[in-house]
Order: structure tokens, then C-alpha cells, then sequence
């Protein structure tokens, strides 16, 4: 009997292949990912590895492209394009569909929001440009605030940190909790005596 792995068309075997090095890295690391490490999560001998990717550094390459762009994509779905009435709710909107995302594929969350230890430059040199994407649509959308880039870069931090929270500890930080928290501080902490306007 043939395994489904064995019948696999060239395209979904690479991403198989891709999957199988992406949980690699998200328990081990980038510096436990080789053809072998591969080749034995996929189930498969390391010349099908071959067949797909010259060699690792190709390998890595394009999981770190498949990543960020897979990243970038859902991030450019539910960033908004303007402001609604109320730019509150619009934030709260856009943070749930952030933390829906990282909860959704947090492998992917976990290489961009806190790449592993020995991880390639070119990863790096992704995660930048993409958070410099974002950075821009965000201060295009806060085009009211006295200072667009400080308002995006800090609504950009603050929704980084949350999924990373997210990420470490999911029952201490769920995302119920973050958005609780996200709704009080922008609809109530400014009413309260010493936090903002009285």
C-alpha cells in the first residue's frame, strides 16, 4: 500500500516539506533544522528532500518567505484602511482579528512576533519590512493624530506585545483578557482620576 506522503504532487510535498521544517523550528529551534530533521518529520528519505530544495539554506529561504508572506497577508486583511466613527471600536475590531490570526496559526505568529534563537538574517530583514508595511498603513489611518508614525509604531507595539502574551502563556493571557483590557484602557481608563482628562 502507497502512503499518502509517497503520492504526493510536487507542489504539495514542498509544502509538506516546508510544514514539516516549520514544526522543527517552532520546537527546536533554527539550529536544529537540517535535511534529515526534515526528511524524518515528513516521513520521507532526504533525496525527495533534495528534489525540492538545493540545499538547506534554499530550504529555510523559503519557509521564512512562505511565513512572512503568510503573515503580511493575514495582517493586511483586517488592517484597516480609515477610521471609523468611532476609531475606538475600530481598534478593538482590529486587535481581535490580530489575536484570531496568531491563535489560528501560532507557528507562523511565533517565527515572526519571536523569532528562535539562530534564526536567518533574511527572517529578520522580512519581519522588518512587514512591520515597516504595517507602521505606514497605520499612520495613514491615524493621518488625524498630532504625530501619525509615533501613533502607529505604538498601536503596532502595544498589538505585538499582546499576541505575544498571547503566545507565551495562552491561559493566563487569552484573548478575552487582552481585549477586556484593551476596551478599559481606551474607554474608561481616560475618565479615571489620574489616568486622563477628569
Amino acid at each position: 500500500m502507497v502512503s499518502t506522503v509517497t503520492r504526493m504532487r510536487a507542489p504539495a510535498r514542498r509544502e509538506h516539506l516546508l510544514d514539516a521544517a516549520k514544526d522543527v523550528v517552532s520546537e527546536q529551534g533554527f539550529h536544529a533544522v537540517s535535511i534529515e530533521a526534515v526528511a524524518r518529520r515528513a516521513g520521507i528519505t532526504r533525496p525527495i528532500v533534495y528534489r525540492h530544495f538545493d540545499d538547506l539554506a534554499a530550504l529555510l529561504d523559503a519557509l521564512v518567505e512562505r511565513e512572512t508572506l503568510r503573515a503580511l497577508a493575514q495582517l493586511t486583511a483586517f488592517l484597516p484602511s480609515e477610521l471609523d466613527d468611532d476609531p475606538r471600536e475600530g481598534l478593538l475590531r482590529t486587535l481581535r482579528a490580530y489575536l484570531e490570526a496568531v491563535e489560528s496559526d501560532p507557528g507562523t505568529w511565533r517565527l515572526v512576533l519571536v523569532p528562535p534563537e539562530g534564526a536567518p538574517g533574511l527572517l529578520r530583514e522580512r519581519i522588518a519590512a512587514g512591520r515597516a508595511a504595517v507602521v505606514k498603513q497605520l499612520a495613514t489611518v491615524a493621518s488625524g493624530s498630532p504625530d501619525p508614525e509615533l501613533t502607529a509604531r505604538a498601536l503596532s507595539a502595544v498589538a505585538d506585545e499582546a499576541a505575544r502574551l498571547v503566545l507565551a502563556d495562552p491561559d493566563r493571557y487569552p484573548p478575552s483578557r487582552v481585549l477586556a483590557h484593551a476596551r478599559w484602557l481606551l474607554f474608561e481608563a481616560p475618565r479615571q482620576p489620574g489616568l486622563g482628562m477628569p
